[in-house]
This record gives C-alpha cells, structure tokens and sequence, in this order.
C-alpha cells in the first residue's frame, strides 16, 4: 500500500509536467471524399470523427501501440488501412474478421514480433490481397500468425525481418500468393516443397540473405526470381523438360564459379550474373545437355573472371540486345560469323585487358553502343567502326589509338571518317598527338571528347565538317597553350570544356556562335571576351585583371551569365597585395586609375597646343623683323597687331617653364 501511495505522487508529477510542455501544434486529418490521411500527428488512435464509410485510413507515423477495434473508431469499412511506423506490439485477435472489403493492409515498421510471441493468430483476413510486415523483428515461424488463414492474399512483404528458414508449410493459408518479397532477412535454408503449393506464384524476391545453392529449380510458373546478394555457388535447375516461365533472373553479388544451369525449355529474358566468380560461360550441365537461350536480350556478365567468349556460346543467344563483360579478364574478342548476334545493340567491354578486337565483314548490323574505354587497344583494323551500320556512341577512352591521317593510311591507325550515324565519340586519355585536318569529315558527331591527351596538337581543320552538328566539345586537361583547331565555323556548339590548361587567350568564335555553356577553370587567362550567348561560365583558378573584365563583372552581377563556381573565382588588383573575390569587385575600384590616366593625358594635349603656340610665335617674330625693314606706317601696323595680340608674357612663360 505504501508503494502506491509513492507511486501516486509521481504519476501526478509526470502527468503536471508532460501538461506543463507546450504540444506541438500539428494540422487536423486531411479528407478527401472518403480517404483520411493522419501521418505523422503523434496519434495514439484514430480520431474519433471519421467518416462512417472511410475506405481508406492513413495512419502511419504516429504512436499507435494496441490496435483493436477501439483505436479504429470501430470503423470496419476499409479498404486500404496504413499503419507503418508505429508501436504497434498487441492487434486484437478477430479484429479484422468483419473486414470483408479491406484489401490492402500495411503493418510494416512495427513491433509484432512481441504480438508473435504471444502464440495468437491475427485471425482471418478474409479479403486482404496485399500484405505488409516487413521490419517487424518477426524470425523464422512468426509469420504464420497472420498468415494461416489468409485465402486472398497475392502480395506479402516480409522483407527486413530477422527469418533464418523457409519452412514447407510457411504459406500454406495463402495459396493465392503470386508475389512475396523476402528481401534482407538471413534466410539460410529452403525446405523441399516451401513454394510448391503456390501455383501462381510469379515473383520470389529471395536477395540479401545468406542463400548458398540452388540445386533442384522447379518453380516453372515463376517468372521474376532475385537472388541476388546472397552467397549462392551453384545454380541447377530440375532437369525436367517441361516449359518454364522464368523471364527475369538475378544472380548478382553472390560467389558461382560456374555458369548458372538454367532450364532447357525456357524464356528467359534478363539474366545478371555479375559480380560473381565466373570463369567460363559454359551452358551445359553434368547431365551434358546445351541450353538454348534462344529468348535472352540483356545478359550483365560484368565484374567477373571470364578470360574468353566462345563462339559457340554466341550461337545460343541468337536474340541478345545488350551484352555487358565489363571489368573482366577478356584479351581478345571477335564477331566472324554474320548470323551471330544480328540483334545485339549494345557491348559493353570497357576495363579487361583487350589488346585485339575483330569484327568480320557484315556483321553486327544492329550495334548502336559500343564501350571499349580502360583496355589495351592500340592496333586495330583501321576501318573496323565503318561497316557498322547503326553504330552512334563509341568510347574508345583509356587506350593508345592513333587517328588516320589520311583515306590512305591503313596501318596503326583508326580512321573516324565516314561513319554516318556517329554521335558520340570519347577519345580522351589516348596519349593522342596530333589530330589531322579532316579527322572526323563525314561523321556528324553531336559529343567530342579528347581530353587528357597532353601536347595535343590539332590541325586547323580538324573539326572541319562539324559545323552544323558537334554541340559538346571537351578538351580539358591537355597542357595546351592555344586552341589551334577553328572553332569559328561550329555554328552548333553549345558547350565546350577548356579547363585545366595553360591557355592565355580564348579560342575565335564565329559572330552566330551559340555557346552556352564554358568550363574555363585552371587555366592563365588574364581577360575575358565572352560571347552574349553564354549561359553559364566556370572560371575559377585563372589570374584574372579586377579592370580588364568589368563587362564580365556586369553579365554576372545582372545574372545574364551563371558563374556555378563563383566564390572561387579571385582578380588581381593593382593596388592589392592579395587576390580579391570577383564578387567584391566595383567599378568604383576601378574608376581613380581611370581618372588618373584622364589627366595625364589632359596635361600631355595641354603641353601639345603650347608647344605648337611657341613654335606659331617665334614664326610670327622673325616676320616682324623683316616688315620692320619696310616703311613707317607697315612698321606702325605690325607693332599694333603686336600689341593687339599681347603674346609676349605668355610666351616668356612658356619658354620659362
């Protein structure tokens, strides 16, 4: 009894103190026909006044602990009931039995692993069709609670819990299941026969666990399965030849040696295996039967150890729209055969150690996308990119490829003439030394890259042809001291990188130049001509003349230009010993030396006109002496003009300074 009359007080204390803290002042529900939306407004319940025929109620982010019918305003209307992110540790057992129209229940971010404990069943939900309790804390048997009578249930996510095993009769009350998301659990074992029951069941995301084979595949009417992140060294699937509905597969980022082992009769569409421990490609089994990938179009190989592509592998993926071996140990790679990979649009074999790259006669009509960059090319056929028909982005970048000079050079050299649906071209970092005039005639190039060749040296027509095409022309880090190339005639180019140079002038632009955009920084540029086009402007690390750039001082200040690295961006100051920030800088600054310069020439003009006024009076005397030898009255008129005229003292001034 004492210990309740101690307890009482502090209950009273408490309750006094939370009364004393001001609440915060949150908004009312917000409703819309007959959906309610309360997130996020501290509730403890449901708000008493809800429509009597809500349908759909959102109350995730608030403190809601108990649910039961109370808290839900006895409302059993819903059709979409949202409680993620409470507290939720105790559900009513029953209290969705009288539910029949809610079809979506979200439950996840809660703390039902409490209410699991108890052994109590959530009780039917007879009409749910997606089911959320994802992050919930729930291990290996505690879905059955609120999975054991659920006849309608097509999605269930039970992702970030804490499940260690999938048991045979885990989803045994939900047949109806098409989708289940187990995503980011520690799932370590599948018994036989977990998934058999569902016949329509179509999407198994099983990624992020600690899954470590597969050895008997059967699920035929799956179409998408995520394995991925798991630990997964072998792939099998049943040898049975019936069909199978898989289109989509994802193996990445576990640890096969081995090409997965797919089913014979399949139509598989999406296969990534990258990140993965990949040796060969091989696609035949221990059972020594060859399956045909007749329906693939993406194949992500990347992030492996493949040395080699067999042709024969080729032949089994006769539909392959996008290939990608990337960061392999590939040496070589070649296309001979004109019926292989017709339809492949996209190659992606960018950092393996590629020294030879052969594409015969025809083939490879439909490649539009071509990744080479980071390999170890640098003798190809020198038209190898001219008999692809439909080639428009190629990066060769990471090389040590020279360009042709001529129609007629054929050896070590690439020629980029010619190539009609070319767009985009990446040839930086190809210690290239010269660019020859014509270098890319007949090739309507929209990018250019040759960045990162040191010493480059370009023809004066080296871009000639790209008038009216190249809009993106980068040529930064090159150590270069002058633009040589003409970029007067590149009526189209919008942005042009020039950064990280040691250029002191900007390159000539013609009078209908469209660039908007001009990447300056790191460079010895002391004044600035900017074109009226410019948009944006990088200047930042170059020394800069506080006065010789007020025009550029006015585009920023009346925000006609954008200046992204503008607090970097310092001028030299005559009278400063420091650096200034071009954003302190005024005309003001930049008017005493103006007036200065004023008077000194004022002072000059004024010296000018005296001297010349000398000069006219010493003219003037020695005609003075010769009238003086006339007679009286000329002599009486000179000396009167003379007097008129009173040039004596200012010229004993001048003549006396």
């Amino acid at each position: 009894m004492a210990s309740v009359h101690l307890l009482l007080p502090l209950m009273v204390s408490c309750s006094v103190a939370a009364s004393a803290r001001a609440p915060r002042h949150l908004p009312p529900c917000q409703v819309v026909q007959m959906d309610v939306f309360c997130s996020d407004r501290r509730l403890r319940s449901s708000p008493p006044d809800l429509p009597l025929a809500v349908q759909m109620l959102d109350l995730s982010h608030n403190q809601l602990q108990n649910l039961t019918q109370e808290t839900l305003a006895f409302r059993t209307s819903f059709h979409h009931l949202n409680l993620h992110g409470n507290q939720i540790r105790f559900i009513q057992p029953g209290l969705f039995r009288n539910m029949r129209d809610l079809q979506v229940l979200d439950l996840s971010r809660n703390h039902l692993n409490v209410f699991a404990l108890a052994d109590v069943h959530v009780g039917p939900l007879t009409a749910v069709r997606s089911l959320d309790l994802s992050g919930n804390g729930l291990y290996t048997g505690m879905s059955d609670h609120f999975l054991s009578d659920s006849p309608s249930l097509e999605t269930l996510s039970l992702g970030s819990n804490s499940i260690t095993k999938i048991a045979r009769d885990t989803f045994s009350g939900a047949a109806s299941l098409a989708r289940i998301d187990l995503h980011n659990n520690v799932i370590l074992d599948i018994e036989d026969g977990a998934f058999d029951s569902l016949d329509c069941l179509t999407e198994l995301n099983l990624s992020r666990n600690s899954i470590a084979c597969i050895t008997d595949f059967n699920l035929s009417n799956l179409k998408v399965l995520d394995l991925s992140q798991n630990s997964v060294e072998m792939f099998r699937s049943a040898g049975s030849a019936q069909p199978f509905q898989l289109a989509r597969l994802d193996l990445s980022e576990n640890k096969m040696s081995d090409f997965p082992l797919l089913p014979r009769n399949n139509v598989l569409e999406y296969l990534d295996v990258s990140r993965n421990q990949l040796q060969t490609v091989n696609v035949t089994g221990s059972r020594e039967r060859t399956v045909a990938l007749r329906h693939l179009r993406h194949l992500d190989g990347s992030y492996n150890r493949l040395r080699s592509l067999p042709e024969d592998f080729l032949h089994c993926v006769g539909a392959l729209e996008a290939l990608n071996l990337s960061s392999n140990c590939l040496q070589s790679f070649s296309v001979g055969d004109r019926r292989l990979l017709q339809r492949l649009k996209t190659i992606d074999l960018s950092y393996n150690s590629l020294e030879s790259l052969a594409f015969g006669e025809d083939t490879l009509p439909s490649l539009e996308e071509l990744f080479l960059q980071g390999n170890d090319l640098s003798v190809l056929d020198h038209q190898i990119f001219q008999g692809r028909p439909s080639i428009r982005h190629l990066n060769l970048r990471h090389n040590h490829l020279d360009v042709c000079v001529s129609v007629h050079q054929q050896e070590d050299c690439v020629s980029f003439r010619s190539v009609p649906t070319l767009r985009i071209l990446d040839l930086s970092e190809n210690r290239l030394r010269t660019l020859p005039a014509d270098a890319f005639a007949d090739s309507p190039l929209e990018a250019l890259d040759l960045s990162l060749n040191p010493g480059l040296d370009m023809d004066a027509h080296s871009l000639s042809g790209l008038g009216r095409s190249l809009v993106r022309l980068l040529l930064r880090e090159n150590n270069i001291s002058r633009v040589s190339a003409d970029l007067s005639s590149l009526r189209s180019l919008k942005h042009v990188d020039l950064s990280t140079n040691r250029l002191t002038s900007l390159p000539a632009w013609s009078r209908e130049s469209s660039i908007e955009s001009l990447d300056l920084r790191n460079n010895n540029l002391v004044t600035l001509a900017l074109e009226p086009s410019l948009r944006t402007l990088y200047v930042g690390s170059n020394p800069l003349s506080c006065c010789s750039n007020l025009g550029v001082l006015d585009m920023v200040q009346h925000a006609a230009v954008v200046v992204p690295d503008l607090e970097t961006v310092t001028c030299v100051h005559g009278e400063a010993s420091e650096p200034l920030s071009i954003e302190r800088v005024t005309r003001a600054m930049c008017h005493g030396g103006t007036v200065q310069n004023y008077v000194i020439a004022a002072v000059l003009a004024a010296l000018l006109v005296v001297t010349a006024l000398v000069l006219l009076l010493r003219r003037r005397r020695s005609g003075k002496r010769k009238r003086l030898k006339r007679s009286p009255a000329d002599r009486r008129l000179v000396v009167t003009s003379h007097n008129s005229l009173d040039v004596e003292p200012v010229a004993h001034w001048v003549l006396n300074m």
